[in-house]
C-alpha cells in the first residue's frame, strides 16, 4: 500500500523570509573575530600562557604583512 503525497493548494512561501537566529549566533562569531583581530594587531599582549613560538610566528606574520603593504 502506497502513502499519498499531500498536495498544496497555495504557495509554500508567505512572501517574506522569516528566519530568527538566537543571540549567540551573532555574538560568538563577533567575539571570535575581535579576539583574532587583537592577536593579529598586537601578539605580545596575547598572554594565554601557551607556546611562545606561536606568539613569535604571529608577530613574524604581522611584520611580513606590514612590510608588503608599504
Amino acid at each position: 500500500m502506497s502513502a499519498r503525497t499531500p498536495t498544496r493548494t497555495h504557495p509554500a512561501t508567505t512572501g517574506g523570509v522569516d528566519i530568527r537566529l538566537p543571540w549567540w549566533a551573532f555574538a560568538l562569531p563577533a567575539l571570535a573575530f575581535v579576539a583574532l583581530l587583537a592577536l593579529i594587531l598586537n601578539p605580545a599582549d596575547a598572554s594565554a600562557g601557551g607556546d611562545p613560538a606561536l606568539s613569535h610566528l604571529v608577530g613574524r606574520i604581522q611584520q611580513t604583512m606590514t612590510h608588503h603593504a608599504q
